[in-house]
């Protein structure tokens, strides 16, 4: 069955995590979807790295938090917030490229 993570999330968005990193959460609608994405082991650094066009080792984070169905991505923020050439101050309009992700459950 292919579904998109959108369709399975309650939230997904991006923020900055200070001046030089960005943080992704997503947040599942239940449990069981929740538990049978992360035994699958989908959001991985892999994926991250793919979709935001960045190195494996700027990913520096993945972690399942259990408590509330989420997952969280932290990675180097391509520009410092507020630099020169920085388009989204917040980090807020970052987490578009997770939107399209199509799932194979």
């Amino acid at each position: 069955m292919n579904m998109k993570l959108k369709d399975i999330a309650q939230v997904i968005r991006s923020k900055n995590s200070g001046p030089f990193e960005l943080t992704f959460d997503i947040i599942f609608k239940d449990r069981d979807m929740f538990e049978m994405i992360c035994s699958k082991k989908i959001i991985n650094r892999e994926l991250i790295s793919k979709l935001y066009n960045i190195p494996h080792e700027k990913v520096f984070s993945i972690i399942e938090f259990k408590p509330a169905n989420a997952i969280k991505a932290t990675i180097v923020r391509p520009v410092p917030s507020g630099n020169p050439g920085d388009t989204d101050v917040y980090g807020a309009q970052q987490h578009v490229p997770l939107l399209g992700i199509e799932l194979e459950l």
